[in-house]
């Protein structure tokens, strides 16, 4: 002690002591096993099996599961996955719908140390075929509803993945099945008592998302094991899940893992109500039935609930929390929502940022205000989450924050752990969308005095129809292919059912006359369906000097004819 004491009095003489109080932490008070543990959502689902083993964890038509069954069949799911020799590193895709197996994807998959990649069910062959390979697929787990899209996305692979189908019972349209098992059989070898291992590393990667709406191929997204553990924790905060709930599933679990919920409702010991096509009819009976408190949805489930007709309808048992993003909802949508029994709340987020981080968190005294005013609190996207460390609006060049007066325009800007990774095989990208230290989103903003962030344009021009994102430029390259076509740029156009669609303004050749209806069917043959051009107005293009279009124009021109 007292040589202790000749080394403190030595380093303070020297004006040390900041040096020796932190050495003095850092000794003999190691991370170990007894109290550091990576962080990882997979201890939700092994938790709530131990403490509520016996509740109903999965709907699904006539099926119900309980906790302990769902955890047997991940655990099951993993340790057929390990025979195959699918472990850290690996890819394993899955091509389905809102059913149980995509559940058990998200806990099964990650229970190896493989990487889960949720496949867009609404994609063509062609990118599903993009994605395999760039994600180098081991796996491919998928639904006999969408066989054909992959039986030709596998064609042309040169290493094609192992495939296992899945035959949902409450599917019985056509649908062939690819694989040598099908994905109960394949359970049926697994272990339900498999003994998986934690991450060696919070920071290990746990789903590959793609992103949809980019310039070129599309980035695949990397998350880690932290991030979806404190995200699924962060949806349980700003959601105010309390014990117990259940989720309606109309947001698709391939969209950025659905927002996180496969491992949020764990948390809780929610119940999962799964729904593979989204209809009004079905959502209200599902509602009904099952008393459901919560679900998830772009701006369109919010027209199809308002806008369904009487004999559709049911009474539902208690008001439902109903969580939205892409652009905010008008006023009398919420108030359609609010007589129908819903509660909004206005999400925003990227799949950079595991999806919704930030929320319009409402105040209790705007509930006093003049109806347009509360409209226009309401069109903000809102606050960081509790989980997200920062959120700001920034000027893009010298990376200093714009002036909170909800005038300045910047660009909105993220940093924290629901942050990904980056993306996949691209390191050109994921610096520059770290470039400064701060995730840069490429959505314009401005911040009011309240620190409220409002998205005011996309500088990327990419279009949110129905919560899918579409990129113009794509849209544009397809019309660009038809021979009639001498000039062509796209916008969104407001639709009161999508949100937005892609509206085309279209410069001929000279003697060409094709219809509006031609040109839409000429894309038809090279876009996904939800990409396609909604309207079509022919004319010159309003240029700048420099012959650059000017979009800024044509989306005004576009807002008024869809006002």
């Amino acid at each position: 002690f007292q040589a202790e004491d000749g080394i403190r009095d030595l380093v303070r003489s020297r004006g040390l002591g900041d040096v020796y109080k932190r050495q003095i932490y850092d000794r003999d008070l190691d991370r170990v096993p007894a109290n550091h543990q990576p962080l990882t959502p997979l201890l939700y689902l092994d938790r709530a099996a131990r403490v509520f083993p016996d509740h109903v964890a999965v709907v699904h038509g006539p099926l119900r599961r309980s906790y302990r069954e769902v955890y047997a069949r991940a655990r099951r799911l993993a340790a057929a996955l390990a025979a195959r020799g699918i472990g850290r590193g690996d890819t394993v895709a899955a091509l389905l719908a809102n059913t149980p197996e995509m559940i058990e994807c998200h806990y099964g998959v990650p229970m190896t140390g493989a990487v889960l990649n949720t496949l867009n069910t609404r994609l063509d062959a062609d990118a599903i075929r993009f994605c395999l390979q760039h994600g180098e697929a081991a796996v491919l787990i998928t639904d006999r509803e969408f066989s054909r899209t992959a039986a030709a996305a596998l064609e042309g692979l040169a290493t094609k993945p192992f495939v296992i189908d899945v035959d949902d019972p409450e599917y019985d349209g056509p649908g062939a099945r690819l694989g040598a098992t099908d994905y109960e059989a394949f359970l049926a070898g697994g272990d339900p008592e498999h003994d998986w291992r934690l991450p060696d590393d919070e920071w290990d990667a746990i789903t590959l998302n793609y992103t949809s709406g980019t310039t070129g191929d599309p980035k695949g997204v990397v998350y880690h094991h932290r991030g979806a553990a404190l995200l699924a924790l962060g949806n349980v905060i700003t959601g105010g899940l309390g014990q117990h709930p259940v989720y309606l599933w109309t947001l698709p679990m391939f969209h950025c893992n659905g927002w996180c919920f496969p491992w949020t409702l764990s948390i809780v010991a929610g119940t999962h109500v799964c729904l593979r096509q989204v209809r009004a009819e079905a959502m209200y009976r599902l509602m009904a039935e099952h008393g459901v408190t919560h679900l998830c949805g772009a701006p369109i489930v919010m027209q199809m609930l308002i806008n369904a007709p009487d004999a559709e309808r049911r009474d539902l048992p208690r008001r439902v929390a109903f969580f939205t993003a892409a652009a905010p909802p008008p006023e009398a949508v919420l108030a359609g929502m609010s007589e129908a029994g819903f509660d909004v709340t206005h999400l925003y987020g990227l799949t950079e940022s595991y999806g919704p981080a930030v929320v319009n968190a409402w105040h209790a005294d705007w509930d006093a205000l003049a109806a347009d005013q509360r409209a226009a609190k309401k069109a903000r996207q809102g606050v960081r989450y509790p989980v997200l460390e920062a959120l700001d609006v920034r000027d893009p060049e010298t990376l200093e924050p714009v002036p909170a007066d909800g005038a300045t325009i910047g660009e909105v800007m993220m940093r924290g752990n629901v942050v990904m990774r980056g993306y996949l095989k691209n390191p050109a990208a994921t610096r520059a969308a770290f470039a400064g230290g701060w995730f840069r989103t490429g959505d314009l903003g401005v911040k009011h005095p309240d620190g409220y962030v409002q998205l005011k344009d996309r500088s990327k021009d990419i279009i949110i129809s129905g919560g899918e994102n579409i990129s113009s430029i794509e849209v544009e390259d397809a019309l660009f292919k038809h021979p009639a076509v001498a000039a062509a740029a796209v916008v969104a156009r407001p639709d009161a059912k999508w949100g937005e669609t892609p509206c085309a303004f279209v410069e001929l050749k000279a003697g060409a006359a094709p219809t509006a209806d031609e040109l839409i069917q000429w894309c038809r043959g090279r876009l996904a369906s939800y990409k396609l051009p909604r309207h079509v107005i022919f004319g010159e293009l309003p240029k700048t000097s420099t012959g650059k279009v000017q979009k800024f124009i044509l989306r005004e021109r576009a807002r008024q004819d869809g006002a």
